[in-house]
């Protein structure tokens, strides 16, 4: 090949490769707010479950196009084996319907929801063969099905039972009364009110009172005339609902209350949790205060209390959100989280309340149990141990304590562990990995690589992120604070960009991770491709770094917060690149708390704003989350004043844009409202946008309005 020919081939190379490169395109608003979760989602194993009493995974598969379900059976580890299953038929399928997802009852018996239908299938000889168990009622809430195939769910403020026919376990006349349910509004980790007993002989439940508590209106604008929904919404300072916790008996159709009762009757009622042998109840009671837990044992049959186990108080608060968790095959031992000593640990009781020891301990936090291989007399946990960035998996003995990593890479890691924990699932993203899967034996000496997910944003046209470690100085010396800094695809030093800090800071959140996308939102790399830098950060505050760091905002939300951010833009400010007359900050819920006070408290620092769902007077919010970062109002008067916003208006500099919910639940609508009626009169222009119907935020296809009204907000106010 002569001269010319190779250099003719070397451009035309050359022009492939840039041309290539100039192909790259930038996100939709569509994509850059829902792509992660649609078009855009890193490939995944589908439907994944562990077969009980087996080594065997499934997964949801296709097969000539045909939905099938593939499942591998580890139990020759030196030769696993796999096999396609095929679904049959099943009552209500159609051509369009999509391969249910297995909820197995036990080791050949498997159920699924279809509609209002309840589908029970049994595997012989590697197919199945379905039967419809029964239809619920349209109504029919809370569906919760025991071992022994019973269903309990909810209709409207009544808890109902099928078990060869349908029976209504409770007949509350007043709808202020709610069997069933979750109750205090979901904090201290309850997401449910139905706990079957492990063999599925009792239903214990929730009856939560709410006759007490003020009414509070929603009202609905899809309707003409419109119309209110009252909602019983406990304010900080004022009167709560209260809460039983009751046995329901389907052989004697009989109820027993757990008594439970003390002089504090509002206290909170939370880690119900039964016994294996289905004799005793389990229940921490924690006072109105939050400052101090009892962990009680009660006899299931008469409701009598045997004992208090232990008790625990914090001159700040306690924060219970987790059940026990019995060790397999014993009724006398149980795991109890708890940052008595700084961080969510582990510890190893006896029924009796007898500590047995401690079995995680370090300046880090146990994130999850995955399950258990009591061969080895060990646990399966995920913690922060490596870093408050990254989720890992490891095993802990019960014995020693000794823990032991089982995963290799770094990044975010979930674990779903075999009935006998031999082998763990791990699926996790990182920088680089939007997703891998893998099976691997607890004692390390097997892997399977199931999955390496191909990049779905190669062909965009992909911001820098730039991890950021700030270090702030207190009372406990230099703590470090870890945030992101996303540039232009096409980013220049010598240039000058309008900057957007986007932030939550609020408790039991954790913006920053070592995932995938790296950024953390496609909404800052779009900005960024259009000529932004955005800047996010936890301050203290924020969840996942232990309870220090989580109290130091007691009493006073917002200060520490702000404190912690304006630190964040100090820096970019010293930024050479970075437009600090151009400056833009946006967070939601607690972050739209953020956002307002940071433009009031510090006017000036930002050119412009947008709050979603901002909390603005903190006496307006529930009972349990802002009584235990800010006790009641009436006993810290000078706290409440403080974060309070409506009586800062006046300090407004540069532009605000608040966009509420008109159905919000949670940060009721009144607290933008009297924001706006504050506004009018100290005679401050700020703009306002309402999303009706939405609740607390808006999601689907409408979430891309809000996000291109965010974006138009910045462009006019910032470009």
């Amino acid at each position: 090949m002569d001269f010319n020919k190779k250099a003719c081939l070397l451009a035309a190379a050359l022009m492939s490769c840039m041309h290539a490169f100039a192909q790259k395109k930038n996100f939709t608003m569509a994509e850059a707010t829902n792509g992660m979760t649609t078009t855009l989602a890193p490939k995944n194993i589908k439907g994944f479950s562990w077969q009980p009493g087996t080594e065997r995974f499934w997964r949801a598969d296709k097969k000539d196009s045909a939905d099938i379900w593939t499942y591998t059976d580890y139990t020759k580890q030196s030769a696993p084996a796999t096999a396609n299953v095929e679904p049959g038929d099943y009552p209500g399928k159609t051509a369009k319907s999509s391969l249910p997802a297995l909820k197995w009852l036990d080791k050949d018996n498997a159920y699924f929801q279809n509609g209002k239908d309840l589908i029970t299938g049994k595997l012989d000889d590697n197919k199945w063969s379905w039967t419809k168990w029964t239809t619920l009622p349209d109504n029919a809430d809370n569906v919760t099905v025991s071992k022994n195939r019973r269903i309990a769910y909810t209709i409207d403020n009544n808890l109902w039972m099928y078990d060869n026919g349908a029976v209504q376990a409770t007949n509350e006349t007043d709808k202020n009364i709610v069997c069933g349910k979750s109750v205090h509004r979901d904090e201290f980790g309850i997401d449910h009110g139905i706990f079957f007993s492990p063999k599925g002989t009792y239903l214990a439940y929730y009856r939560m009172d709410q006759t007490m508590v003020r009414d509070y209106p929603i009202p609905h604008w899809d309707t003409v005339p419109a119309i209110v929904d009252i909602i019983k919404y406990p304010m900080a300072g004022g009167t709560s609902h209260q809460v039983a916790l009751c046995v329901y008996d389907p052989a004697t159709k009989k109820t027993v209350v757990m008594k439970t009762g003390t002089d504090e009757k509002d206290h909170y009622l939370t880690s119900v949790t039964w016994s294996p042998d289905e004799a005793f109840i389990f229940i921490a009671i924690l006072n109105r205060d939050q400052n101090h837990l009892w962990l009680n044992k009660y006899d299931a049959k008469s409701g009598e209390m045997i004992k208090t186990l232990f008790e625990e108080t914090n001159p700040k608060y306690v924060h219970p959100t987790h059940s026990l968790t019995f060790i397999p095959g014993k009724n006398d031992e149980f795991i109890w989280w708890t940052e008595r000593d700084g961080y969510d640990h582990l510890y190893l009781y006896k029924t009796d309340g007898a500590l047995v020891r401690q079995l995680t301990k370090g300046n880090w936090v146990v994130n999850d149990i995955a399950g258990f291989n009591m061969k080895n007399k060990e646990a399966i946990i995920t913690t922060s141990k490596e870093s408050p960035l990254e989720k890992h998996i490891y095993t802990v003995s019960l014995e020693s304590g000794k823990v032991s990593r089982l995963d290799k890479d770094a990044g975010m890691h979930t674990a779903l562990c075999s009935e006998d924990g031999k082998y763990v699932y791990d699926s996790y993203s990182g920088q680089g990995i939007p997703r891998n899967c893998a099976i691997y034996s607890t004692s390390g000496s097997f892997s399977d690589k199931l999955l390496s997910a191909p990049d779905p944003l190669i062909t965009y046209n992909r911001a820098q992120v730039r991890n950021i470690t700030l270090n702030i100085n207190t009372a406990d010396g230099a703590l470090p604070l870890y945030g992101k800094l996303i540039l232009p695809p096409d980013f220049d030093s010598t240039k000058l960009y309008p900057t957007i800090v986007y932030l939550y800071n609020g408790p039991n959140v954790q913006l920053l991770h070592n995932t995938f996308p790296e950024s953390g939102n496609l909404w800052y790399e779009y900005m960024a491709q259009h000529g932004y830098i955005v800047f996010t950060m936890d301050g203290r505050g924020s969840w996942n770094r232990g309870l220090a760091f989580e109290q130091a905002t007691f009493r006073h939300l917002g200060d520490v917060e702000m404190e912690d951010q304006l630190h964040g833009v100090n820096f970019l400010k010293r930024l050479p690149y970075v437009d600090g007359n151009r400056m833009g900050i946006h967070g939601w819920s607690y972050g739209g708390f953020m956002t307002t006070s940071l433009m009031l408290k510090h006017p000036g620092v930002f050119k412009c704003a947008i709050a979603g769902g901002p909390v603005m007077d903190w006496k307006m919010y529930e009972v349990m989350y802002t009584e235990r970062y800010m006790d009641r109002p009436q006993d810290n008067p000078d706290g409440y004043a403080a974060a309070n916003l409506l009586d800062k208006v006046k300090n407004l500099k540069g532009k605000l844009m608040l966009i509420h919910g008109t159905n919000d639940n949670t940060v009721v609508w009144q607290h933008s409202v009297n924001f706006l009626k504050k506004s009018v009169d100290e005679g401050i222009q700020v703009d306002y946008f309402v999303y009706p119907g939405y609740e607390h935020n808006v999601r689907g296809k409408d979430r891309v309005h809000l996000m291109q009204k965010i974006t138009d907000y910045f462009d006019q106010n910032l470009k």
